[in-house]
């Protein structure tokens, strides 16, 4: 493992604590995408199938183990806690996401490295996670004014494919076989959704203002 794939990783990692401070430090989910959260949770499930079939390192298995009971845990208090679900904000979080399931497992079906249910299931949840942001970005467009924790939620999320980005250039000049180039599109195509939340939130942090996404 490279600086590149593990800063990603505690990027990733921050960021889903962030999100959790959020949530069980307020009591509120305001501003939070559901629909994104459920589809991240789509993700982690499928990917992470290859714990009952592969050990790689143990740091690799309490990872996958973390991002999948985490993102259980966000969709579980979004739905069914009490206090939580009276702040979600449902009108403005309509983003009609099972197009999103439902293109991207049709392009795993046709786009993979190799055909088996295991290497599907990944090229799936690679080319899902690529647009899962897609109804958060909307919410925040929707709702105009971005909190604080919310703003670093989102942030650190774009942030860990930025170093995953690194990690493949790196991985590229370094490795005689390189390969998941699915990986690569799909993380240059998350990227990119990024741009527009980027730059408005280096307008608010360079101005010392509260951030604020056009409606």
């Amino acid at each position: 493992m490279n600086v590149f794939r593990f800063s990603g990783d505690m990027t990733h990692l921050i960021s889903i604590l962030v999100l959790l401070l959020k949530i069980y430090a307020t009591k509120s989910c305001s501003g939070i995408s559901l629909k994104t959260q459920e589809l991240y949770a789509v993700v982690f499930l499928a990917r992470y199938l290859d714990l009952f079939t592969d050990f790689i390192s143990a740091y690799n298995t309490l990872m996958k183990l973390v991002f999948i009971a985490s993102s259980l845990a966000i969709v579980w208090c979004m739905r069914f806690h009490r206090a939580v679900k009276r702040s979600y904000d449902r009108e403005l979080d309509t983003f009609r996401h099972y197009f999103l399931v439902g293109a991207s497992l049709l392009l795993g079906l046709l786009i993979h490295e190799k055909f088996s249910f295991q290497e599907v299931l990944w090229a799936f949840s690679i080319y899902l996670e690529a647009v899962a942001i897609l109804p958060q970005l909307v919410l925040l467009q929707r709702s105009g004014n971005v909190d604080n924790l919310t703003g670093q939620y989102v942030f650190f999320l774009g942030a860990y494919r930025g170093f995953y980005i690194l990690n493949w250039i790196y991985r590229y000049f370094t490795e005689a076989h390189f390969g998941r180039w699915i990986s690569v599109v799909s993380g240059l195509v998350q990227t990119a959704l990024y741009a527009d939340f980027f730059y408005y939130y280096f307008i608010s942090w360079k101005n010392n203002a509260k951030l604020k996404l056009p409606s």
